[in-house]
């Protein structure tokens, strides 16, 4: 439902704000778009097109392993940005033309930092589960990144919830957004 219901909209450009559960598609409903808007384009080294973020390492994993496919189908490069892991082989991946890159906050600005990736020509950015991201205390560093984004591009914000943080998200970063909500705000523990 959440891919159907938002599917039109970010496929048109327009900022979306969406609400769901974990485990009820968001990956595909914002993925296949940005991949769709992306395609045919071709990064510079360091300068991806399009960028994911995620709180954790297991969700830019499991994020990453969804598009994949579909990135390969329409020859788009994916690059994995995220604490534990190298940091030698990621900037070396960004350093090759990455068009998409799904980061955590915290590794995404250490490779800034380092002078490895800029987020000047990122014109999709996408937030998944951005309650989650306030919730473990990464809002300065998205704000940060997202004040690197190119101002005038889409983005597209996936929470299970819309409380507190991310309300100050919609409203600083997003423009007029098209709101889907496909599940009750609450879900039991039990149905996740």
């Amino acid at each position: 439902p959440i891919q159907a219901a938002t599917l039109p909209n970010s496929l048109a450009g327009r900022d979306v704000l969406g609400r769901g559960r974990t485990g009820s598609g968001k990956t595909l409903a914002f993925g296949l778009a940005l991949l769709a808007r992306t395609a045919g384009q071709r990064a510079e080294p360091r300068q991806p097109l399009g960028l994911i973020l995620v709180p954790t390492r297991e969700l830019a994993q499991q994020v990453t392993d969804a598009l994949t496919p579909y990135a390969r189908s329409v020859k788009l490069r994916l690059a994995t940005v995220v604490g534990g892991m190298s940091i030698g082989r990621q900037a070396s991946a960004l350093r090759g033309g990455a068009e998409v890159v799904v980061a955590t906050p915290g590794r995404l600005k250490d490779l800034i930092d380092r002078g490895e990736c800029r987020l000047n020509q990122v014109s999709i950015t996408v937030l998944d589960e951005a309650d989650q991201m306030a919730d473990m205390g990464f809002m300065p560093q998205v704000t940060a990144l997202l004040d690197q984004v190119r101002p005038e591009g889409q983005r597209m914000l996936f929470s299970a919830t819309l409380d507190r943080n991310v309300d100050l998200l919609v409203r600083r970063y997003l423009t007029d957004p098209v709101v889907h909500s496909v599940d009750p705000s609450a879900g039991a523990v039990t149905t996740m």
